[in-house]
This record gives C-alpha cells, sequence and structure tokens, in this order.
C-alpha cells in the first residue's frame, strides 16, 4: 500500500477526467447483469498513477452509491464511516474515501477485522465477556481518522452526480 500510495501522491483528485466504473461483478442487479466495468476519459496525460486512482475512485462511488441505496431504503442517514481489510492499509484509499462520501472515515486498530469477530465470538462462548456489547467494548477500538478535505468532497460530489451517476446510461 505504501508504494501505490507513494505512485499517486501527485495525482490530482478526479484524475483530471479519468474515470472508472467498476461493474464487473458478476449478476450485478443495479445496473443490471449486462453491465460490464469500463475506464472513460483516458488521455495523453494519463499513465499508471492515474489509473490506479481512477480505480480508488471509482470503488469509493460505487460504495457511496450503496450507502445512499441504503439511506433511502432506511430512512436512516449514515454519519460516519468504517472502513477494514486490505483497502484500510492504504492512506489515499483511507482520505479518497473520506473526500468522496464526505464524512469521517475511520480505520480499527487493526485490519483484520474477521478474525478479531471471531475472537469477540470465542470470548464470549468462553465466558471470558458476559455479553457481545461488552466484549466489543473491550476488544476493539478506533483507530486512525480520516476527515474529509471539503474542497476535493466538492469536486468529487460534482464528478459523482453529473458523470459517474449518469456514466452508465
Amino acid at each position: 500500500e505504501e508504494l501505490f500510495d507513494d505512485l499517486i501522491e501527485d495525482v490530482p483528485a478526479g484524475c483530471m477526467g479519468l474515470m472508472l466504473q467498476p461493474y464487473w461483478t458478476p449478476g450485478l442487479k443495479l445496473p443490471g447483469p449486462e453491465a460490464k466495468g469500463s475506464s472513460i476519459g483516458f488521455g495523453d496525460v494519463h499513465n499508471r498513477a492515474y489509473l490506479y486512482r481512477s480505480i480508488l475512485e471509482g470503488l469509493a462511488y460505487a460504495l457511496r452509491e450503496g450507502k445512499e441505496r441504503i439511506e433511502k431504503r432506511t430512512g436512516i442517514p449514515i454519519t460516519s464511516l468504517r472502513v477494514s481489510g486490505g483497502g484500510s492499509q492504504s492512506r489515499k484509499a483511507m482520505q479518497t474515501t473520506a473526500d468522496i462520501f464526505g464524512l469521517p472515515t475511520a480505520k480499527p486498530h487493526l485490519y483484520e477485522t474477521s478474525g478479531l469477530g471471531a475472537a469477540i465470538d470465542a470470548a464470549v462462548g468462553l465466558g471470558l465477556h458476559d455479553t457481545f456489547e461488552g466484549a466489543v467494548k473491550a476488544m476493539t477500538h478506533v483507530g486512525e481518522v480520516f476527515e474529509p478535505n471539503m474542497e476535493n468532497h466538492r469536486l468529487y460530489d460534482a464528478l459523482y452526480r453529473d458523470v459517474y451517476r449518469k456514466l452508465y446510461k
């Protein structure tokens, strides 16, 4: 992740028009199972660093789209994010996510949270903690928090609404 973070250090937010549509999962319900992933806007100013950053941005746009569907379905606003797994190891991916969502984005104190979940289950099962709530409180804590850069957020918000959301059609 550090090598990739260094690679994209000088690539501006929005990748100078290069955008990824990450529709590569078989059987997508939205926009539909026929969807294919694509990159658009590639020009002579772009290189592999731009392509990598556009992947980070495209994935975050897709996650934002999912967040908005959840909020619409539940009527409950999402006000902060928690990111774990491999992507949480990249400071650039975390900051890009915070910027695209316009929300504080935190990673846990360790990135392998599925193993932590199993340990929490075991701790309650063995009686080391009386409740799951108590085990979670004792065994987890937030690591680093990434605050959104609101200038980048405004750019990403415009790209998300005016380009990304309309791109597939």
